[in-house]
């Protein structure tokens, strides 16, 4: 958990730190906290960087600031990805995660690249009950209410076989800071996205749950309507918040609806290609080859980066982890020292432990023969691979 203090408020964050993939913020519903996303981020490591933050007032962030409003609430994540150093992102919010979406989608539209919004709508509720809801938080408190507010968020189905979530949920939302919550309620009041939304010209993906009381699927027809282009899909037997009641179907929802869904549909073009070959090979690298490339072999590059990049280090199934022990494994048996360097290099970027680069080695020992593996071991120490054994570390008594 890290914190970042912006003009408004204290906002406590985490970040799986995995810089070579791409960037994916996700918001949380009201009374709840960036553990909604537990399971989620588990399922997605190797695929997206997760970062995920408590709204005001919430988890272990500070309270609210007067004047809170969702565009407030976009501005911090915008505070957070320059922090990151994060230039363009994906983006998932539940509930009001989704307002905050929408809002984004307004003033950052640039820095978006997929967009998920769930459980969410235009408008939520009406200014009266939101006025309502504040009023009774500020009189009697969430500790009091929270077991009336917390059924809401689930299917009955699910409280039925998880009741120890629901009580676990009444705990964490009785936890929050009643006045930030109380003025997130009138921040939603204010919420009118109708007529705000067309203009956003990149696709969205809609998700309601059919058991959801809260965001019902006419709220999530209606916020699709406001896109130009959006889709809409109905999770069964799922309620207000699917990251927890539905991880995995949520999970399989986010690898096919990305814009990588097409990869081996319809093929990949070359700027999802090349996007993907800058995050594991690095900028850098990337663009010496670029300016290397002469009319002979600049065909070859587009292939490359199309299949190689695009379709095969793209496809969600295995993790660019994986792929980088599979492809060094290979260049390795193969003798391929040229692109077994860069390989060896590469896989130090994505997070690839000593320990793991001797087992792949060993196997290249064991299915393709000692010289291939010794030398890829000499390569490897090459590349940096490896420290020095003293004296005393290397003898026995």
């Amino acid at each position: 958990m890290a914190f970042l203090a912006t003009d408004a408020h204290l906002i406590a964050y985490q970040d799986s730190g995995e810089t070579y993939l791409p960037a994916l913020f996700m918001a949380h519903p009201l009374g709840m906290s960036r553990d909604v996303w537990d399971e989620v981020c588990d399922q997605l490591h190797g695929h997206y960087r997760c970062i995920r933050w408590d709204l005001p007032g919430h988890g272990s962030s500070g309270a609210a600031a007067d004047g809170l409003s969702a565009e407030l609430l976009a501005n911090d994540v915008l505070a957070l990805a320059d922090t990151l150093k994060i230039d363009g992102f994906n983006f998932i919010g539940t509930s009001i995660g989704g307002v905050v979406g929408q809002s984004l989608c307004q003033i950052a539209p640039e820095r978006l690249e997929q967009v998920w919004l769930t459980n969410t709508g235009a408008v939520i509720g009406t200014k009266e009950a939101w006025a309502e809801r504040a009023e009774n938080v500020r009189r009697l408190g969430l500790a009091e209410m929270a077991e009336a507010i917390v059924p809401r968020w689930f299917s009955p189905s699910y409280v039925e076989q998880n009741p120890e979530v629901l009580q676990g949920w009444q705990v964490q939302l009785s936890r929050s800071d009643d006045e930030s919550y109380a003025k997130l309620c009138e921040a939603l009041a204010q919420v009118d996205n109708r007529r705000k939304l067309a203009d956003y010209a990149d696709s969205v993906a809609l998700i309601a749950g059919a058991d959801d009381v809260s965001t019902p699927i006419t709220a999530l027809e209606a916020l699709k309507a406001e896109f130009t282009g959006a889709n809409l899909s109905i999770f069964e037997g799922v309620g207000h918040v699917p990251s927890v009641e539905a991880p995995s179907l949520l999970v399989k929802h986010i690898q096919t609806n990305a814009d990588r869904a097409t990869v081996g549909e319809t093929g990949i073009s070359y700027e999802q290609g090349l996007a993907q070959r800058k995050r594991i090979l690095g900028e850098a690298h990337v663009e010496k080859a670029s300016q290397n490339a002469t009319t002979l072999d600049n065909p070859f590059q587009q292939f490359i980066t199309r299949n190689a990049w695009g379709e095969l280090w793209g496809n969600p199934i295995l993790t660019v982890q994986q792929r980088s022990m599979i492809t060094t494994a290979i260049l390795a048996a193969l003798g391929r020292d040229g692109e077994l360097g860069l390989h060896l290099r590469t896989a130090k970027r994505l997070g690839i432990n000593e320990d793991q680069l001797r087992q792949v080695l060993m196997h290249v020992s064991i299915y393709a023969g000692v010289p291939a593996a010794n030398h890829g071991f000499a390569l490897a120490k090459e590349n940096g691979w490896g420290n020095t054994i003293s004296q005393h570390q290397g003898c026995r008594e």
